[in-house]
């Protein structure tokens, strides 16, 4: 037992220098902007600049945007499939896992041949058009982490009682999708949507090619020409980054442990 604890804890502190020491080194780099003397100058530059603040407001809106429809298509299919179709389960979760190998500039790339200046839909041709393809694409991404947390939820109520329980009452579908199913699983969508957040936030690729005012861009832009905001940013979004997932940490105490009869 010593030794397996000895060697457990051996692992966790190689771990943690491999992964604060870079961390530490970055943050007290950013601070050195001010010659001769530590300062938040580079934080008060970056966070005082007309860009930073419009990309990431912007990215912020394409993060609702993405996480509503994330949870408008995955809730709904992760509960009739646990429900009515179990046997499509396998192949769900193959497809959903597919944006983890298809890289995303393959997806973006698809994008501009489909819905170029050639779109049989003219409406995507325009910036709000192309802020619905961005989102549809960020959704795309998440669907691996989305599709998971929920349906990791559905798995700790019983589905089937709850449903046959809100028929009985006459409720329709779509009051128990709402009022019934999500209320029930709502941590694991929460989860779910905070690692949409964190995605969407440092996302590069598809807001480049697509042109688009996202932060992920801007991050490139102020790393290329910059020496010390560049620091900053990167705990900027480390801090926004292990923000989410502290939140999803703290939630996760107020998930269901067991169900009963789990479907």
């Amino acid at each position: 037992m010593k030794g397996t604890r000895f060697w457990a804890w051996l692992t966790f502190a190689v771990g943690a220098i491999y992964f604060f020491v870079p961390l530490i080194a970055t943050l007290e780099f950013s601070l050195r902007m001010r010659r001769g003397e530590y300062s938040f100058d580079a934080y008060r530059v970056v966070l005082g600049d007309v860009r930073f603040q419009e990309t990431f407001l912007y990215s912020v809106t394409v993060a609702v945007f993405t996480i509503l429809l994330g949870i408008l298509v995955v809730v709904p299919t992760a509960y009739w499939i646990r429900l009515r179709m179990p046997w499509l389960r396998p192949i769900v979760e193959f497809i959903t896992l597919l944006p983890l190998i298809i890289p995303a500039i393959v997806i973006v790339f698809g994008y501009i041949r489909m819905y170029g200046s050639s779109s049989p839909l003219p409406f995507l041709a325009t910036a709000r058009g192309t802020d619905v393809l961005l989102i549809i694409g960020y959704a795309t991404l998440a669907l691996p982490y989305m599709y998971r947390a929920v349906d990791t939820g559905l798995r700790t109520i019983d589905v089937r009682t709850l449903t046959e329980a809100a028929q009985i009452l006459g409720a329709g579908w779509t009051t128990i999708v709402v009022r019934i199913i999500l209320p029930n699983v709502l941590i694991a969508v929460l989860s779910g949507a905070f690692l949409t957040f964190a995605i969407v936030i440092g996302e590069f690729t598809m807001a480049s090619l697509l042109n688009r005012p996202a932060f992920g861009p801007y991050l490139q832009n102020i790393g290329a020409n910059r020496a010390y905001e560049p620091a900053a940013l990167a705990i900027i979004a480390f801090a926004i980054t292990w923000g989410c997932m502290s939140v999803i940490q703290i939630l996760s105490r107020f998930a269901p442990k067991s169900a009963s009869r789990p479907n």
